[in-house]
């Protein structure tokens, strides 16, 4: 029997952000080539001897005539396409020289990241746009008794550290005062410009409107289908494979995986560290968050083995 064997394709591609942080940079393929017409962001096949960040110095060059400063990974995203495998290597580009413009005749177009779900792209790039989309610190809130301490804590992450993305987690709280918490919170993220989980069952959406919902591990494994709107985030806690491709059977939005490192709230529980962190990552398909005893030094490491940022309680709730 005759077995079709996959092309592997590696492609670098480049989230260039605008000086403000506010937009970013995305091109249109020719009408002519596969999936012509829809949107993409910029960068191109790599050559053999070329590594991801090389390749995309040269693809950037010669597309629209810019020299990449400073750049990151963003993400690693691998694709199966009837024909052929992608793996698409996606840095964000934080500084450049020269102004881009498409230099192969391509339409190129600065586009603020909230209208990015508004543009067609190819379904590879899909986790692209959530990345691009999210920050890279996750607060995960501590259990506090003391409402106006949760506020002034919460507010002070918001206002001095410029968290943007925030999972309520109040597992001490009964529902009617989980509410009423996750109600002052929404204020408060809708005030400094930050996105709220709620770490619960979906149908809390339908008393609080809040940005999404955060699934516990357990919760994750129950489900068979995606519980809440596609406009709303959907994330998850997760700590092994089987976890992962349950997340992306989903739909999850992101992840965070963990413990990197022995934490006091779970001392039983042996860390995963940095290199089956990354394994996990490079095939989760979806941004990943790292958990477990992560500080703002950790980000850089973080970011450079494929997670999205950190996601933190200690770190952030001071």
């Amino acid at each position: 029997m005759n077995v079709m064997v996959k092309r592997r394709v590696h492609v670098a591609a480049a989230a260039m952000i605008s000086a403000d942080q506010k937009k970013v940079l995305i091109a249109r393929r020719p009408s002519n080539v596969d999936q012509g017409g829809l949107w993409e962001f910029p960068g191109g096949k790599l050559a053999p001897y070329e590594t991801g960040l090389e390749g995309l110095k040269r693809e950037l060059h010669e597309e629209l005539g810019v020299e990449i400063i400073r750049a990151q990974p963003l993400i690693r995203v691998h694709h199966e396409y009837p024909d052929k495998h992608i793996l698409l290597d996606v840095w964000q580009v934080h500084e450049f020289a020269g102004e881009p413009f498409g230099r192969e005749g391509q339409a190129v177009r600065w586009v603020p990241m909230e209208e990015l779900v508004n543009y067609p792209f190819p379904a590879a790039n899909l986790p692209i746009l959530r990345a691009v989309m999210l920050p890279t610190e996750y607060l995960i809130t501590m259990e506090e008794a003391d409402e106006a301490r949760f506020d002034a804590f919460l507010e002070r992450a918001l206002q001095e550290d410029n968290i943007r993305l925030v999972q309520l987690r109040a597992k001490e709280l009964d529902e009617a005062s989980y509410v009423a918490r996750a109600e002052r919170a929404l204020k408060l993220c809708r005030q400094y410009g930050a996105s709220l989980l709620l770490n619960g069952e979906p149908k809390l959406l339908e008393q609080v409107d809040a940005d999404g919902i955060h699934l516990t591990s357990e919760r994750l494994m129950q489900l068979d289908r995606r519980p809440i709107a596609e406009s709303k985030w959907l994330s998850a806690s997760t700590h092994d494979q089987a976890q992962l491709s349950q997340a992306a059977v989903l739909g999850c939005d992101f992840v965070t995986l963990s413990p990197l490192r022995t934490t006091p709230s779970h001392p039983e529980v042996a860390p995963m560290g940095w290199h089956d962190f990354q394994q996990l990552v490079e095939r989760a398909g979806m941004p990943v968050f790292a958990l477990g005893g992560m500080t703002r030094f950790d980000a850089n490491h973080a970011r450079a083995v494929g997670a999205q940022g950190i996601a933190s309680i200690r770190d952030f709730w001071k």
